[in-house]
């Protein structure tokens, strides 16, 4: 019985063997049985994980070491994986004993039928390849293609895999990258610029608005200070007067974010300052009413002539400005305008110093300028009141409240700050650097001509308080002359 069963396993295994050894089918001169698959499988799935794994430390450690930015990284990767995995089909190819010279013919015939069959394929093909060598796209680059908006996430050689803003991750393939126009909001400087159209009231003063948008934009804390924002006025609408806010940020895939957030502060910023944003509307005109009524005098709904209308009724009279603004009224024109230096300046002067300028909270009891620092700022007090005095001295000097100024004189001649500057209250300055007034000096180089006088009588009276140290005026040059050669020096003009 035990000799049976034996007899009957080997021949078991005799008949296994033959089935696995068996030839069943030969292939330019090779002929394959199920154990020579076998083989090719198993070495073909150990050649594979050795390659990943290679690929996996050159991505990790090898490109991450070199501080490779991630999207080059994904390619060189990407590149390094395929070469490896055909580099490893033949070696096992060979290993397996297989003649691969046989098998040229063979390997002609399916690629024309391949090419033919599959020529969509083929196409994204060597597109991966062109995206991957040329990185006009990189991974973690924002891009926009057709409708879709969204984040690299990865590259291969057939599609590209798009997260999109819902976080939904989109397979798009790579033919569309070649064929089609794609914007790359991240390619290079990822900043980039947003409009932001805003309809206001006809009567509306320009500046009020301007004021109110850029007031907007720069308590946004996404919108960048350098580019600053500015404001244009496109038009005269049907119905409003049309402005667009433009502003930069550096994270375009949270430009929707933004513009909402822009939004927001937009509404409130107009409806403090109590401008309107009209609702779509028509003028309508009658012409010869004195026809019409006598058409329809005999009707129960009698439309009177002009000439009956009393003139109080149809010119209502206008309400007198007798009454002055309050500071807590007025706009920032208007508190630059009490500046002596601004004064003269015109609207235009006033609104790019504006644009340039940015409101800042310090709280009580807190030290905005100290004696002796650099003068890089002037202030105008919005709100609250400081209070102004010398170390040095050991002297108070002065109170100042909403609509005053200071820190100008040290900003303008380039010296250091002559007193100490406190807060004695929550206050809000409206604050105008070095580099702002720069860029204001430059683009209106008259106004340098203004300061200047206003300095060489405002300098008088600040040494007669001990504040300004003499400074040596070479010759017999007039103070104002030297001024505004200082000036000059001191900002590029």
């Amino acid at each position: 019985m035990v000799n049976w069963i034996i007899k009957q396993t080997q021949h078991l295994l005799n008949v296994f063997g033959e089935i696995f050894t068996k030839d069943l089918f030969r292939v330019g001169g090779n002929e394959f049985s199920l154990n020579r698959l076998a083989q090719l499988l198993l070495l073909s799935a150990i050649a594979y994980l050795i390659s990943r794994r290679v690929n996996e430390w050159i991505k990790l450690r090898l490109l991450g070491r070199l501080k490779f930015h991630i999207g080059t990284r994904e390619a060189i990767a990407s590149v390094m994986g395929y070469l490896l995995s055909a580099l490893s089909f033949l070696i096992v190819l060979e290993s397996t004993g297989i003649d691969l010279s046989s098998l040229t013919v063979v390997a002609g015939v399916l690629g024309i039928g391949i090419g033919f069959g599959l020529q969509n394929i083929a196409s994204n093909f060597i597109s991966g390849i062109t995206l991957l060598f040329e990185q006009p796209i990189k991974v973690g680059d924002y891009i926009q293609v057709d409708d879709l908006f969204g984040t690299v996430e990865k590259i291969s050689i057939r599609s590209t895999i798009v997260r999109s803003l819902d976080g939904v991750f989109v397979i798009v393939p790579n033919i569309r990258f070649v064929e089609t126009n794609i914007i790359n909001w991240s390619y290079q400087d990822p900043k980039s610029r947003l409009h932001i159209p805003v309809g206001i009231a006809y009567g509306t003063d320009p500046a009020s608005v301007t004021e109110a948008l850029l007031s907007a934009a720069r308590k946004e804390p996404d919108v960048l200070s350098d580019p600053p924002p500015k404001v244009w006025f496109q038009g005269f609408g049907e119905s409003a007067l049309d402005f667009r806010l433009l502003v930069w940020i550096d994270e375009p895939q949270n430009s929707d974010p933004i513009k909402s957030a822009l939004n927001f502060r937009i509404e409130c910023e107009l409806r403090q300052r109590g401008i309107e944003i009209p609702f779509p509307q028509r003028d309508l005109h009658i012409r010869n009413l004195d026809s019409l009524n006598s058409l329809f005098k005999n009707q129960i709904f009698h439309l009177p002539s002009q000439e009956t209308v009393p003139p109080s009724e149809n010119f209502p009279p206008k309400l007198e400005q007798a009454i002055p603004k309050s500071p807590n009224n007025w706009t920032l024109r208007d508190l630059l305008r009490r500046m002596p230096y601004f004064e003269t300046c015109s609207d235009m002067e006033l609104l790019h110093l504006i644009e340039y300028g940015y409101r800042q909270l310090f709280p009580g009891d807190r030290l905005i300028c100290q004696e002796n620092d650099p003068g890089d700022c002037f202030y105008i007090i919005l709100s609250g009141s400081v209070e102004v005095f010398s170390q040095r001295l050991q002297k108070y000097i002065a109170s100042l409240h909403a609509g005053e100024f200071f820190g100008e004189i040290s900003l303008l001649m380039g010296i250091p700050r002559s007193a100490s500057v406190r807060t004695l209250e929550d206050t809000i300055l409206f604050v105008i650097d070095r580099n702002d007034l720069q860029r204001l000096l430059v683009t209106h180089r008259n106004l340098a001509d203004r300061i200047a006088e206003k300095l060489s009588e405002r300098q008088q009276s600040l040494k007669s308080l001990g504040l300004l140290v003499d400074e040596e005026i070479e010759g017999e040059e007039k103070p104002l002359i030297w001024i505004r050669k200082r000036l000059n020096t001191l900002f590029g003009i």
